[in-house]
């Protein structure tokens, strides 16, 4: 379960300002990669509130659709995209850690640390801890995860309307087997990852 030890560890009660940091969208086979930054409030959370917190993989998307307009309205918070393009032309891994950069950028406040689910930072202005795992052990990772889990589904479910038969309302353009079937019975569109091997292969059959 996450808690307060790493925000704890870096000063937090002390008065240093803390972020966590997540993105969500590294394996799909569509859409941009999101991340969301977030800094756990000085006053803390309501308990109920805190106490249903985990890394967002682990609940459902009712459960993070109830605690986005918590977690939102209550904590400074930033959300930011790295996009398609970006993502075939510098790869996913650093099209996440741009995703992210931007994000502690559009916090807008002089962060002490950032602390960074995964084992890379992003090049950011303030000190960076990465932590392996950090959405299942730090609570402002975490509650960052639902954030940009949130964002994103919601930008899928919306783009599924402009582009419907891959399932993005479902699947958030993972490769899943109605995604696949659609990518070759419809064809890519623009929001499909040209670097991604499903999507490069078969556009390599049609030329």
């Amino acid at each position: 379960m996450p808690d307060l030890h790493f925000e704890k560890l870096y000063g937090r009660d002390e008065g240093k300002i803390i972020c966590g940091v997540d993105e969500v969208g590294r394996g799909p086979l569509a859409g941009p990669v999101v991340a969301a930054a977030l800094i756990w409030p000085s006053s803390g959370l309501p308990e109920h509130i805190e106490s249903a917190i985990r890394d967002s993989k682990q609940m459902s998307k009712m459960r993070r659709e109830a605690l986005f307009p918590a977690l939102t309205g209550l904590c400074r918070h930033a959300i930011a995209e790295a996009s398609v393009s970006e993502i075939d032309q510098i790869n996913i891994l650093y099209a996440s850690l741009l995703a992210m950069q931007r994000a502690v950028e559009g916090l807008g406040v002089r962060i002490d640390r950032a602390l960074i689910d995964g084992n890379r930072a992003p090049k950011l202005d303030c000190p960076a801890t990465p932590i392996v795992k950090g959405d299942s052990k730090c609570l402002s990772i975490a509650a960052a995860s639902i954030i940009a889990k949130v964002a994103r589904d919601r930008l899928m479910e919306k783009l599924a309307l402009e582009h419907p038969g891959y399932g993005w309302e479902k699947n958030a353009g993972y490769g899943t087997a109605q995604h696949l079937e659609a990518l070759r019975t419809l064809g890519p569109t623009c929001w499909h990852r040209d670097s991604f091997a499903p999507v490069s292969e078969l556009k390599a059959l049609t030329k």
